[in-house]
Formats: C-alpha cells, structure tokens, sequence
C-alpha cells in the first residue's frame, strides 16, 4: 500500500472592504425630563452603557481585489 501525498492548499488572499454594521446599543444620560433626555441622545450627548447585538451588516464595497 502506498501513501497518497497530500493535496496542497490553495494559497489564500486577503481582502478589504467597507461594511455597514448597525448595532443596537444601551445609552443612558442624565435629564430632567424624558423629551430632553430624547433631545440630549439625538444630539450625541449621552454615556455608552453596552454594546448591543448586531443587527445589520450590508456588505458596502470591496477595496481591494486581494494581495
């Protein structure tokens, strides 16, 4: 019985690309009311508690074709 020799593997590239990822995360400030906390958020104000899951990801473009 003779050894087969292994199959060699195909060598691998690396690609680039731009992706669009949409997570849903917790936020939290401090507010008197609910609207101005809502205002406070909207305007980027606010204190990252957790990042969320993801729950979008579209691939946008590739980059590269490979190096």
């Amino acid at each position: 019985m003779t050894a087969s020799k292994p199959r060699p593997r195909p060598k691998l590239k690396t690609f680039h690309a731009t992706m669009l990822v949409t997570r849903a995360e917790q936020w939290w400030v401090e507010a008197e009311t609910a609207e101005q906390a809502q205002a406070l958020l909207a305007s980027g104000e606010g204190h990252h508690a957790a990042l969320g899951e993801c729950v979008y990801v579209e691939l946008e473009g590739m980059l590269n074709q490979g190096s």
